[in-house]
């Protein structure tokens, strides 16, 4: 390969991955065309893109953004992103291989992940499909923001409103009275 095709190659992979941070590396140990194009079209269903990559190229690429993947550059390489977290996407990428191995039980050596990467960083994919979408992680921050102030709200209120209905239940208590006595002292 000439260094300009490798150059022009270099440039399209960096314009196709700028601002990539989640991804899952996917081992395909001959694929068929049939499950080629069947994997291709699910992904891209859920707005997964799937691309085929060199392996040096794009550890130059994706290196360059800060994203690594250990020592998972070897052997072929397919590189699935795009959708709004980790969580979906790794999710979405293992239905699909489990799918397809119950579907062919032959299938199982065809397709397997190599990992998933977060944030730039190699993650388990059964950890990639634990973390939280970020409107979830979103939820859980202004939980823990509001928690203690609720906290402290609620035992703020909490013996005021018990003071209050006392003196609510004294002062029907003493309308009672008044109004019995008057009864009373007319008998």
């Amino acid at each position: 390969m000439s260094k300009k095709v490798k150059q022009m190659e270099l440039d399209a992979l960096t314009k196709t991955f700028a601002g990539v941070r989640e991804l899952v590396l996917i081992a395909p140990n001959k694929v068929d065309s049939a499950l080629d194009y069947t994997m291709r079209k699910t992904l891209r269903e859920k707005k997964i893109r799937v691309q085929m990559v060199k392996n040096t190229l794009a550890r130059k690429v994706l290196g360059g953004f800060g994203v690594t993947a250990g020592d998972n550059w070897s052997g072929p390489t397919l590189i699935a992103w795009g959708t709004e977290s980790i969580k979906e996407l790794s999710t979405a990428v293992d239905a699909f291989i489990k799918d397809t191995v119950k579907k062919n039980p032959k299938a199982a050596d065809k397709l397997k992940v190599k990992t998933a990467v977060v944030d730039g960083q190699p993650v388990k994919l059964e950890d990639a499909m634990k973390m939280p979408t970020r409107l979830e992680a979103i939820g859980e921050i202004v939980n823990a923001i509001l928690a203690p102030a609720s906290a402290i709200a609620g035992a703020l209120t909490g013996p005021i409103s018990q003071v209050a209905s006392q003196i609510q239940t004294l002062s029907e208590k003493t309308e009672g009275d008044e109004a019995t006595a008057p009864a009373e002292s007319a008998s």
